[in-house]
């Protein structure tokens, strides 16, 4: 009874709501190029480095077991929250001495393969968060708008954290941001192609799950991908080509005069 009333009140002891985590969030992150991008004050973060480092040593403290007795939005807002501060770390333990998070990678392993922090009872990397838990155990292909990679390329990252109650409203408005953004995705009707962001060659099996095909995906979200009914029509014919675009691994940094 003891043991069980103790595992019960370390799992409820983790801060759900990400105080901390979401007062670093919106004191040093904002949106930019009318909503559809986030920009983030690297410099005044950097002086809070401590204070990030602090809220994410609570991350690290829960370990699988009490992971496990969370519910899935719980489960998948933790997990989102931790790969993007992780991220923020990362960048910081080199900024300002570098323009993009590619810079950190190695001859032989990639930031994201780098493991530099601990997470539920052992270390772990980016791609482990992404590609070992994220991708695989929720197969929610509005992950990849939610996960941050420091770059200008990437979605968003939002002024505050992800947490349960609202987690398919944060993801539901992540996916319009970045698919309303033409700086990444957009329709050219006079060749009819789909120009997107390389998220979707590099993840589009991700969406295409339950039967449908990639192409089947993006029709159904023409409203966003279009600015204009006729256009949106023939997107939602879904006989379009699709190329993508170069993506943009500058750092987005409120700083920088990209």
């Amino acid at each position: 009874m003891t043991m069980a009333l103790s595992a019960s009140c370390a799992a409820s002891a983790f801060d759900h709501a990400y105080s901390e985590y979401g007062e670093l969030l919106s004191g040093h992150t904002h949106w930019v190029a009318d909503g559809h991008a986030s920009a983030v004050d690297y410099a005044g973060l950097k002086r809070d480095h401590s204070r990030l480092q602090h809220a994410l040593a609570t991350f690290s403290q829960v370990t699988q077991p009490e992971f496990e007795q969370w519910p899935r939005a719980q489960q998948e807002a933790f997990l989102i929250n931790a790969y993007n501060g992780f991220t923020l770390d990362l960048i910081l333990s080199k900024y300002p001495a570098l323009e993009s998070i590619r810079d950190l990678s190695s001859l032989f392993r990639s930031p994201w393969k780098l493991t530099f922090f601990k997470l539920l009872g052992e270390t772990r990397s980016l791609d482990w968060i992404e590609h070992g838990v994220l991708r695989p155990r929720y197969q929610d292909p509005r992950v990849h708008f939610a996960v941050n990679c420091a770059s200008i390329g990437c979605p968003a990252l939002r002024p505050e954290p992800y947490i349960a109650v609202s987690l398919d409203d944060q993801l539901d408005d992540q996916l319009r941001r970045f698919l309303s953004d033409r700086t990444r995705n957009r329709y050219n009707a006079a060749d009819n192609t789909l120009y997107l962001s390389q998220i979707f060659d590099w993840y589009g099996d991700d969406f295409a799950r339950d039967g449908r095909t990639l192409p089947q995906w993006l029709s159904g979200h023409a409203a966003m991908l279009t600015d204009n009914k006729s256009d949106r029509n023939l997107v939602r014919a879904g006989t379009f080509r699709i190329e993508h675009l170069s993506y943009n691994w500058t750092l987005n940094d409120a700083h920088s005069s990209h």
